[in-house]
């Protein structure tokens, strides 16, 4: 079942004229997250969040009904908009000059920036990305309101693997999948994440590898790259009929732990019954404890989609295999750790990962790519 009972629908086939409307641009990240609302990826929301959801969101990690959601979407304006929006009603959304979407104008309010950057992202340090961005790049005031999107956003190279949670649900109920595991990432593959990927393969029907394509932090994989690398991946080394692959088009926020829930809720709308949380999930730099994703789910029993934690995958050289430490009885000296942050900096230097850490297909890829970062 969808988080809230029911998946949300909010596009519309509409004559009615946005030329006139008092139009608010927004971004291309934001125009992915509208467009996410609209087809359910982010049910129950219906639209920006108003303040009585966002202040509950911020201190508790649920909706002002109880509802698990820990990631707060909203629409930031500055005040001259805010003035314009209280009296408007109905506002058009538009990005790249493009009228796409009507926002039903229900609240407009003012929030504490650091103080809600450090609920969300539990720091205040400005250099983590989250909280540079809400305090230093965020504008003053917040709109609530429901949106109905007229015209979707235009199919390109990128989103040939996009699908609707309606899309995604249909497909797993015709290929009998019960069982469905969920894999977040916003990195190239390597064999430690395919031998994790096919060891949950193991307990569950189906496998949905759910990239995630959208701003990412420098020195992240480019969305191109990653897309490259999972289909290559994929195509070679999977069984066609037990894995579905699908991209999620938001941005990386680096919440750690409150990330991850907000990463299950978005898999459990897409239809899976289980969802794999990694070490150090959505994690960026030391803000957060390697298992601190793993110890949040205690709080959220309610949440209708099952956490799976797997050890850390690691090559045992004794062993001349991948393993981990419930099944792996040889010390640190034997063990080779794979993490994208390894796989980046070989990469940035030039080094092409050994046949054992990643698929020389995928590897191929990655160093045909001159500028693989962002």
């Amino acid at each position: 079942m969808p988080h809230g009972g029911r998946l949300v629908n909010r596009f519309v086939a509409s004559d009615k004229k946005l030329d006139g409307m008092f139009t608010v641009e927004v971004s291309g990240d934001l125009r992915n997250d509208i467009e996410n609302i609209a087809d359910g990826v982010f049910s129950p929301l219906e639209g920006f969040i108003g303040e009585e959801d966002f202040q509950s969101i911020v201190k508790s990690g649920r909706l002002k009904n109880g509802l698990a959601w820990t990631v707060p979407i909203v629409l930031d304006v500055d005040e001259h908009a805010a003035a314009k929006m209280k009296d408007a009603g109905q506002v058009a959304l538009a990005a790249g000059g493009e009228r796409f979407a009507i926002l039903n104008v229900e609240q407009v309010y003012t929030f504490d920036r650091l103080a809600c950057a450090k609920a969300v992202y539990q720091t205040d340090d400005i250099q983590h990305p989250g909280v540079d961005k809400m305090v230093n790049k965020m504008k003053s005031h917040l709109v609530g309101g429901k949106i109905d999107v007229v015209k979707r956003i235009a199919q390109s190279p990128l989103r040939k693997y996009r699908k609707a949670p309606e899309q995604t649900r249909a497909e797993m109920a015709s290929k009998g999948w019960k069982t469905v595991v969920g894999f977040q990432t916003r990195n190239v593959p390597h064999v430690a994440h395919e031998m994790l990927q096919k060891a949950a393969l193991n307990l569950f029907d189906g496998l949905f590898v759910n990239p995630l394509i959208g701003k990412k932090k420098q020195g992240d994989f480019k969305d191109e790259v990653i897309l490259s690398a999972y289909e290559t991946l994929i195509n070679n080394y999977y069984p066609k009929d037990r894995a579905m692959f699908v991209t999620l088009h938001t941005e990386m926020r680096y919440a750690g732990p409150k990330e991850a829930i907000h990463h299950a809720i978005m898999r459990k709308n897409f239809g899976c019954s289980h969802f794999i949380v990694g070490r150090d999930h959505a994690g960026v730099g030391s803000y957060y404890h390697p298992f601190a994703a793993h110890e949040i789910f205690k709080n959220y029993p309610d949440l209708g989609i099952e956490p799976v934690f797997f050890p850390a995958f690691y090559y045992c050289k004794k062993c001349l295999g991948y393993a981990n430490e419930k099944n792996c009885p040889h010390g640190q000296e034997f063990r080779e750790e794979l993490s994208g942050t390894k796989m980046r900096k070989m990469v940035s230097s030039g080094e092409i990962p050994a046949a054992h850490m990643m698929r020389p297909e995928v590897a191929s890829i990655i160093v045909s790519f001159k500028e693989p970062f962002v």
